[in-house]
């Protein structure tokens, strides 16, 4: 049976992208079929006439596999601005009924699929009078828990505990913590983890040297990885 997880960050531009890349390909590198969705974009851009999801183009770069874009996010928006903004700018409808589907397509296509998230986790996909929809509705209507991925230095504890005490007020499951730019022997960084450990009562699974290093993977067991998803 298939199974999947949803990666969410404490803000936006925290690695998500780059940490939900990198999870894919730990599981791809072992020969596991792991796949890659996003209900809603925003900031694509042009390429021979054709608009392109940045996120989705990046992490099938790193995890090195391939899918249809349009099977890959949901909604894909060339505004820069909140998916909700976006969507109202460009005249288009969210649908919680079409990224279910879309979601489940792939599913039943792979063994593991990450789920990336939009921004931070209060973040507004449409806002109009026929319908609000937050990206805790989507976590929620797919059924999904959660892996929050933070930075590991000054301001993390604050925005890295509200985040999951946040997540937690909704019925939904903190699965790990993957922090972001970490330092190991840098005593503000290990100090931010064992105490967003102690706040939380979530591990944090894994630390990641830097977002910018496109070589450096993620120091995490596939079995583990594998583990967290349901």
């Amino acid at each position: 049976m298939s199974k999947s997880i949803f990666i969410t960050g404490t803000d936006t531009d925290v690695g998500k992208t780059f940490v939900t890349a990198h999870l894919i390909k730990a599981l791809r590198d072992k020969g596991i079929q792991a796949g890659y969705y996003k209900a809603a974009l925003s900031g694509a851009y042009y390429e021979e006439g054709k608009l392109i999801p940045g996120d989705a183009k990046y992490v099938m770069g790193i995890a090195d596999f391939k899918e249809d874009y349009d099977k890959c996010v949901s909604y894909t928006f060339e505004t820069a601005v909140s998916p909700h903004l976006a969507a109202q700018i460009e005249g288009i409808e969210v649908n919680l009924d079409k990224i279910k589907v879309d979601y489940k397509a792939l599913l039943n296509k792979y063994e593991y699929l990450f789920v990336e998230g939009s921004g931070g986790i209060i973040c507004p996909i449409q806002a109009t009078e026929k319908a609000f929809i937050l990206l805790e509705d989507i976590i929620k209507r797919l059924d999904l828990d959660i892996l929050v991925v933070a930075r590991a230095g000054l301001g993390t504890i604050n925005h890295t505990v509200l985040t999951v005490k946040y997540i937690q007020s909704q019925g939904l499951a903190v699965k790990g913590i993957i922090l972001n730019g970490y330092e190991e022997g840098n005593t503000l960084h290990e100090d931010n983890k064992r105490m967003i450990e102690a706040l939380t009562g979530v591990e944090v699974i894994a630390v990641i040297p830097s977002a910018t290093e496109e070589n450096v993977g993620i120091n995490l067991d596939a079995e583990k990885l594998m583990s967290l998803c349901k």
